[in-house]
Order: C-alpha cells, then sequence, then structure tokens
C-alpha cells in the first residue's frame, strides 16, 4: 500500500520530470502552515542551485502541470518557492472509503516481519518498583506496541536485575537474622524446605542490608563474597535465590499488569550466566580482553572519540561478574536465540556511557555483525514541581503502586466532583477511576518527549481539558454513546459519501496520515509522537461533535454516512489508545 503522502510525492514528482527537473525534489511533506494549504512541497528550492534558476520560477512551472491533475482543488507557488496543496475532497472520501473497505491499507507495514528484541523495564527483584522505574515501563511496552503494528515481530524482555550485589546484600542480612537456616550453610546440599518469605520482609530487609554495606567495610565484603559465591552455584544460595525470585516476580508481574505492561520474556542477569564463561575464554584468546591491575578489560576507545572512553571491565580482581559483563552475555543470547535485526534498550539517559562501551565491545569482538542495530533510547526523569526528581512528602522515593493508588484517587475525586458516573455502582466507579487514573499519568509521561524530563502535575494530568488521558477517553466515550444512542434507534452507518464540513476533512486528512505519523513515531522511537497525533484526531472530533448534529440529523443518508464517520473516528483512536496501552471505559 501507498500512504497519501506517497502517492502525493510520486504525482509531484512526475510533475518535476514533466517539467523538466529531477523527480527527487517532489518530496510532499504536511503543510506546516495548515491555515494556508494542507501539505506542501520545498524542493523548487532545493533544485535551483542544480538548475541556475529562481526557486520560485521553478515552482510555478511544477505547478502549471500540477493544476492539470483532478484530484488537487488548489496548487499555489509561492515565494521563495513553496508549493501550497489543497486536495480535493472526492480523492479525501475515496481514500478514506478505501480504507474503510481494506482497514488493513490504514498502517503500511513493513516488509519481511523482521525481529526486534526490546529492553525495558529492568527492576532489581527483591525491591519494590518506584517512580523511577514507570518510564522504562510504558515507553518500552508502547514501542513494542507500535512496532507489532507496523509489522514488526517483537519481543520485550523485562531484563531482571536478580544476580548482582543486591542479591548477596539480602543473602548476608538473611544469614544474619537466621544462622541456623539450612540454606546458609555451606556443607549443606539439600533438600531445602520452602522459606515461605513474604514480599514486606524483602522490602524491610534489602534497605537495612544496603545501609548496612554503606557503614561496615566487613559486611560489604561479606556480601560481595556472598553475590561471587551466589553466581558460582553454592547450593544453598542458588535455592535461597529461587525464593526470592518466586517472591518477587509474582508481585512484579501484578503491578506491570496494573500499568498494562506486558514482557514476551521474564528474562534476567541469571539467564545469562551460562554463556560467560565461554565468552570470557574467547575474548582473551582472540586477544581482546587483557589484564589491566588485577581486572579483565576490553579497551573500547576509538581516535575520534572527542571524550574519554574507559575500557570495559568484564571480570573484576575478585573474579566476580558485573553489569557489562552480564550485558554482553544477554547481547550474545539474544543473537543466539532470535537473530534479531535490532535490539532496542529504554534505559535512563544516565546510562548512556555505559551502553556505548557495551555496544562498542559487542561488535569489536564479534558478538553482533554490523547488520544489527544495538541502540541505547534514553530517557528523561520525572520531576516533582521543584524541578527535582519526584519524591514523596517525606523526601523519599516513592513506589510506584503508591503513585497509581495516587491518582486513581485522584480520578476518583474528580468523578464525584463532575458527578461523572454518578448512576454507577460503587464497584463500577472504582473501574473506571482506575481507567481515569493510569490514563491520565501514562498520557501525562508519553506526551512529553521520550528524551526530556517533564514535571508530574496530577490536577494538569487528571483535567478532562486540554492533552491529558482523560480527554481522549471523554472524546472516545462520547463517541461510543453517539454510535450506542443511533442503534437504539435503529439507525445503521452507511458509506461515507461526502465532506459535510471543514473539520470532517481535516479529520479525514489525519486518519489518512496516520501511517506516516506511526513511522515517524516509531522511527524516533518516541511514543509522544502517537500521543499527540491521539489528542489532535480527539481535539477536532470534539470539535465536529459541537458543530454537527448527528443523531437529530433529518436526512438519513447525511445521518448513516456521519455516523460511519463517527465509527471511524472512534477505530483510529482506538489503535492510538492500543500502543499506548490504554484502556479506554464504556461510560464516564
Amino acid at each position: 500500500m501507498e500512504t497519501i503522502i506517497e502517492k502525493l510525492t510520486k504525482i509531484v514528482g512526475d510533475a518535476f520530470v514533466k517539467a523538466g527537473f529531477d523527480e527527487s525534489l517532489g518530496r510532499v511533506t504536511l503543510s506546516n502552515r495548515p491555515d494556508l494549504c494542507e501539505f506542501q512541497c520545498n524542493g523548487a528550492m532545493m533544485g535551483a542551485k542544480t538548475y541556475h534558476k529562481s526557486p520560485i520560477d521553478i515552482a510555478n512551472s511544477v505547478a502549471e502541470v500540477l493544476k492539470e491533475n483532478k484530484i488537487f482543488a488548489s496548487v499555489e507557488a509561492v515565494p521563495p518557492g513553496f508549493i501550497n496543496i489543497i486536495i480535493n475532497q472526492d480523492f479525501v472520501v475515496d481514500s478514506i472509503n478505501e480504507i474503510i473497505e481494506h482497514s488493513e491499507n490504514l498502517i503500511k507495514k513493513v516488509e519481511g516481519k523482521p525481529k526486534v528484541v526490546i529492553d525495558y523495564g529492568g527492576p532489581n527483584v527483591a525491591k519494590p518498583l518506584h517512580v523511577g522505574h514507570l518510564r522504562s515501563a510504558i515507553i518500552g511496552e508502547a514501542v513494542k506496541r507500535l512496532a507489532k503494528v507496523l509489522g514488526y515481530d517483537t519481543i520485550g524482555d523485562i531484563h531482571l536485575g536478580d544476580w548482582g550485589l543486591q542479591i548477596g546484600l539480602i543473602i548476608t542480612e538473611f544469614a544474619v537474622q537466621n544462622p541456623d537456616s539450612p540454606y546458609m550453610k555451606e556443607d549443606y546440599l539439600g533438600p531445602y524446605e520452602p522459606l515461605n518469605i513474604e514480599l514486606s520482609y524483602l522490602n524491610e530487609i534489602y534497605p537495612l542490608a544496603s545501609k548496612k554495606s554503606k557503614e561496615d567495610e566487613e559486611y560489604r565484603a561479606r556480601a560481595k563474597r556472598a553475590t561471587f559465591d551466589l553466581q558460582n552455584g553454592r547450593p544453598g544460595y542458588i535455592a535461597f535465590w529461587k525464593e526470592v525470585m518466586r517472591v518477587s516476580v509474582s508481585d512484579l508481574k501484578k503491578n506491570y499488569e496494573n500499568l498494562g505492561v506486558n514482557f514476551e520474556l521474564w528474562y534476567g542477569e541469571s539467564d545469562s550466566q551460562k554463556y560467560i564463561p565461554d565468552m570470557i575464554e574467547k575474548f582473551v584468546k582472540d586477544g581482546f580482553a587483557h589484564e589491566d591491575q588485577g581486572a579483565l578489560v576490553i579497551d573500547v576507545a576509538k581516535e575520534d572519540d572527542k571524550a574519554p572512553m574507559p575500557p570495559v571491565i568484564v571480570k573484576k580482581t575478585d573474579g566476580s561478574d558485573i553489569y557489562a559483563t552480564t550485558d554482553l552475555a544477554t547481547i550474545l543470547q539474544r543473537v543466539k536465540d532470535y537473530d534479531p535485526e535490532m535490539i532496542l534498550y529504554f534505559v535512563d539517559n544516565r546510562q548512556g556511557l555505559h551502553f556505548e562501551q557495551v555496544f562498542r565491545a559487542a561488535r569489536k569482538t564479534g558478538i553482533v555483525s554490523d547488520d544489527t542495530l544495538l541502540e541505547f533510547d534514553g530517557f528523561g526523569t520525572m520531576n516533582g514541581k521543584d524541578g527535582k526528581p519526584y519524591k514523596t512528602r517525606d523526601g523519599g522515593v516513592m513506589r510506584l503502586s503508591d503513585l497509581i493508588d495516587t491518582v486513581v484517587s485522584g480520578a476518583l475525586e474528580k468523578m464525584k466532583e463532575s458527578k461523572t458516573g454518578s448512576d454507577l455502582s460503587k464497584d463500577e466507579q472504582d473501574e473506571i477511576a482506575k481507567m481515569i487514573g493510569i490514563a491520565a499519568l501514562k498520557f501525562g509521561d508519553l506526551i512529553n518527549h521520550r528524551a526530556k524530563d517533564y514535571i508530574f502535575d496530577l490536577d494538569k494530568f487528571l483535567s478532562f481539558e486540554g492533552k491529558t488521558g482523560p480527554y481522549i477517553l471523554y472524546t472516545m466515550v462520547r463517541l461510543k454513546a453517539i454510535l450506542r444512542k443511533a442503534k437504539e434507534n435503529g439507525y445503521v452507518s452507511g458509506k461515507i459519501n461526502k465532506i459535510y464540513s471543514d473539520v470532517e476533512k481535516d479529520i479525514m486528512l489525519k486518519i489518512l496520515n496516520t501511517s506516516d505519523v506511526f513511522w515517524q513515531s516509531f522511527n524516533d522511537r518516541a511514543p509522544s509522537i502517537v500521543a499527540e497525533n491521539a489528542y489532535s484526531i480527539a481535539s477536532l472530533a470534539n470539535k465536529f461533535y459541537y458543530e454537527t448534529k448527528i443523531l437529530a440529523e433529518e436526512n438519513e443518508e447525511k445521518r448513516n454516512s456521519l455516523l460511519h464517520f463517527c465509527e471511524l473516528m472512534l477505530k483510529v483512536l482506538q489503535i492510538h489508545m492500543d500502543i499506548l496501552s490504554i484502556k479506554v471505559p464504556e461510560v464516564m
């Protein structure tokens, strides 16, 4: 299929050829001045130097050719050399009906279903999720869903932190509190009775152990030793680790499910451990790794680096592995298991240097070929109104579950204030409040570009006006209500036969451009572009609602056409919400 931009670019490119110029100059884009035109072409200015002509002369020549084509309502060359285009309403209607008849033509798909692995989430086990985990989860999930819509064979991997020092700290403190536990005895090889430890216990023991390790060098050394012994297969520690994993993963799944985030893979650092010994041996054998002050390192600096690039440490002086080691082994595992064309990482901006080192090491050592894209897609932080990372009132890091409770409670209060859903049961109100609260939280985040910091403003996010999740939901619920009442009245939707207002045409053009918007969003790894487009369509849909008689329209053919248009708007908005993983209620 061709998108509307591709169709127009081909037509305008042919006009450039007919006027005596190169076809490549005919690239069409959406107008950056929608008050003047719908589409524009700037190729005349690019061709001026090549053809030794003024841009406006080239633009006029091409415009004269284009005016012969009936799909254009208006073509105008304007200084210094823009070609402004307005397309014919019949062409828009025909294009819309083609999409309705062949829904697969709404979104242009990539060829061949290339495989993409997306690494996002990245929580440590035995620790509750906090606000810092929000952005990785919802940005990664949106990009994954977007890639699937575009035809990629996409796999999301949570990449749990389940094998590092935090586990060693928990083992050490558990041993302090339970010195006689069989799990902690070096000479006991099993069997091990289930521990039945609670998540609340793990949430208490880790901060305590972390605090002790910062104050007591001997305690920290024991934790490092416990980490080393775990990584080298000590039976009691492995059995204890499995208990920790069971409890932690169950809680993580529940929290991510509340956010509408689902991972295809629940792999952790531990899953890559089997690759590490052979990988390290090969690094040494092939001359990539060498010893430096007792550690094993790979040099990744390049001559054209503008800033210092430290070597990658793949084995510490105590013989234990670190993040770089497991990240390299994870890349190796992904290449072996899936042979992906892309591996995308959605991680905090501050991890950029680490991943640049790891990617360079992976390419230098041949873990990945030049054909495999390794990409770090960093994101900014969610800040409070003071401009600093968002905290609880007492200055601590807020748990993600508490943040979700806060927005859901806020949504319920808003509903009560506006008497929204006052005829619903308490359970129904609670369920809708949860949808509104989660939508407010996620849309409030995703409307901001991934790479930028943003301010968490609960009142703003929960507003039913402006660029907010509740505003989009309200628009969609309103469309659902129209279609529901139409059905109750026995009305049926019919073919969209014409455009009855300017706002209708504006919405249709937005819909026809959805494919290009989605591709731009994916290529930029920026769900904010999808969120912006959803808001634009919703805003126009509300204008359409206020300006247009639909159910009260007496002309049956017109009413049926308008109802079909409402169905189309709702369907397209639903696709946007599905990508952003935002649930939409039936009523509000």
